[in-house]
């Protein structure tokens, strides 16, 4: 979950890897560093810090640089300090190195190679600086490069300066993104797009197993038996503004605000008219199959069991969802004819990239839905879907959710029969998001009386339950509330032990078949001490609901009822002074299993 960025060229390294690392952020923010290359004084210089990118901006010296890689760090091996911290650089002092990944067998590397060996640092990225130093004394740069790589297990984006050729930058790639692009007067980078915003011209994926060798001007791509691979550039078009602030003082604030322009963005791009923009390919070969199975983790999961329930109405195929990083290594008993779908927003979710593997092998058809359309895991599935949901900065996953859950319906729709104006019932629900956010001060005093406590429960029932699921994970994950959600009926079968005086029970209600079980559940714990609070449809409403939302088509709701939930996260992490953007702990992209 690291981010790395490196440049070779005319420009000043330093401020474009600075510049990268600080958009990469996101992706991990306990230290940072860089490796640099001092063309006036002929030096290479190692800057590293413990905190955030801005600790590691004071201590820069170098006036101008040609070369440099960067990296900024979400631990994995090794304490948050400064030792642990990237770059690494070879004991010989010949090589620097900045790695995202995880190496599964640096312990057997080390005992194999190292056995006396003082390492400097608790990391497995040490042991991959130090096997290159090694080979290099026996054999050119890239042949122990590809020496080295061999004995790897795991994943690994890795950057790499030789000291001794400042004209050079190598780099390799093993189930964890790297980008390739072309700049102005120079070659960059990175392990994500965004780190490429505002220098790249042209770009590329870089693909598994392959490593390069790069000039200031041009890039040689090999395989790992040193094969020269072709490979062609797309342009760059990804718009600079799309990835600032604005006016909002927080990036989640921002995304959640974005939401019905994106649901719009997200029509236009799927319908021509009232026809859905899908390959009827994919489309047929999905209808060949009798049961379809989702997996993702997290925010993709919750989306996951939204798509269920709209594909199992809408189409009459049975439907499962499966945690990802369990499905990995606990394969349940398939039928005859499965079809899987991979949500993830950034397309490089490593557990699922180890389910893909797996179904590949057993050659199961699949189908990735992804807010990243040139991830690892849009190109090795079969087919791909992008949601279409524009850059997502903030940690906490917002309008990706609704974004997936937004094609997941249309998808759903197009694989049925039914006749229902989905595009108008898209849009209306566009409407009702705007009208929720036209006056949102109310939802922050409403968090300031009931969540005073540091444990909380979302209940609902149906999707209703479902949507509870994300709307506890968004406030534990910002707020650090210990929150949990349930299905309403549930609550009363042990967990109601839990209520005690103020304890905050939020319920969402949308559905009227199951309005009123719900509403006995929230009256079971509020006779307890709970301090309950709802969202509920305006149809729905009765005297004292406090978040009443506009209906739209039932089906559609949790694109509408998570938006509240979204704030009262927001708020609630906004209150108690917390890191809105980037909470304890986690980072965006999950690319370490």
């Amino acid at each position: 979950m690291c981010g790395i960025v490196g440049y070779l060229g005319l420009n000043d390294a330093k401020e474009i890897i600075l510049n990268g690392l600080k958009r990469l952020e996101y992706r991990g923010y306990d230290s940072a560093g860089m490796s640099l290359y001092d063309g006036e004084n002929k030096t290479f210089q190692l800057f590293k810090e413990k905190g955030r990118i801005v600790e590691l901006e004071k201590s820069l010296t170098t006036t101008k640089a040609a070369l440099g890689i960067g990296h900024t760090r979400w631990a994995t091996h090794g304490k948050v300090n400064r030792e642990n911290a990237h770059p690494h650089m070879s004991s010989d002092q010949r090589f620097s190195i900045v790695h995202n990944g995880v190496i599964d067998n640096h312990k057997a590397l080390k005992t194999m190679y190292f056995d006396n060996h003082a390492f400097k640092s608790e990391t497995d990225t040490e042991v991959i600086v130090e096997l290159m130093a090694l080979f290099a004394k026996q054999m050119p740069v890239p042949n122990a490069m590809r020496k080295t790589l061999k004995l790897l297990q795991g994943s690994y984006a890795l950057l790499v300066i030789d000291h001794e050729s400042p004209d050079t930058l190598y780099a390799a790639k093993h189930r964890s993104p790297l980008l390739l692009a072309t700049a102005d007067d120079g070659m960059i980078i990175g392990s994500d797009m965004m780190a490429l915003i505002g220098t790249a011209e042209r770009y590329m994926a870089l693909e598994d197993e392959t490593f390069l060798q790069m000039s200031k001007d041009d890039a040689t791509i090999y395989d790992l038996d040193g094969t020269v691979l072709p490979y062609d550039m797309s342009v760059f078009d990804m718009d600079v503004l799309h990835t600032e602030k604005g006016n909002f003082p927080h990036y989640m604030l921002k995304e959640i605000y974005e939401q019905p322009t994106m649901l719009r963005g997200i029509i236009s791009k799927f319908f021509n008219g009232n026809t859905i923009n899908i390959s009827q390919m994919l489309l047929k070969s999905i209808k060949k199959h009798n049961r379809l199975h989702i997996l993702a983790a997290g925010t993709s999961m919750h989306a996951g069991f939204i798509g269920k329930g709209l594909f199992e109405k809408l189409t009459g195929i049975p439907t499962e969802v499966h945690i990802a990083s369990e499905f990995a290594y606990q394969m349940p008993i398939l039928g005859d004819k499965p079809y899987f779908i991979l949500i993830s927003q950034s397309g490089e979710t490593a557990d699922l990239r180890a389910c893909l593997l797996n179904l590949k092998k057993k050659q199961y058809p699949t189908l990735t839905i992804t807010n990243v359309i040139t991830s690892t895991l849009a190109r090795e599935a079969d087919d791909a879907l992008e949601i279409f949901a524009g850059p997502e900065i903030a940690v906490a996953s917002t309008k990706a959710y609704t974004a997936q859950i937004a094609v997941l319906s249309i998808l759903a729709y197009a694989l049925s029969c039914q006749t229902f104006a989905l595009k108008r019932e898209l849009s209306e629900v566009a409407i009702a998001m705007e009208q929720c956010l036209d006056n949102v001060d109310y939802i922050d005093d409403l968090v300031k009386q009931t969540l005073t406590k540091d444990h909380c429960f979302y209940i609902g029932r149906g999707n209703d339950y479902h949507v509870s699921l994300e709307a506890a994970l968004k406030l534990k994950e910002i707020s650090y509330i210990h929150t949990e959600g349930f299905a309403a009926g549930e609550l009363k079968h042990g967990t109601i032990a839990l209520i005690e005086t103020d304890t905050p029970v939020i319920a969402i209600i949308s559905n009227d078949k199951t309005a009123q079980n719900t509403r006995s559940n929230l009256a079971e714990v509020h006779s307890r001490g709970a301090k309950t609070l709802t969202i509920v449809f305006e149809s729905l409403q009765e005297p004292g609901d406090e978040i009443v939302l506009k209906n739209v088509n039932p089906s559609l709701a949790p694109l509408l009822t998570v938006l509240p939930s979204q704030l009262i996260a927001y708020y609630a992490a906004l209150n108690r002074g917390h890191d809105i953007d980037k909470p304890r702990n986690l980072a965006k992209s999950v690319t370490v299993e």
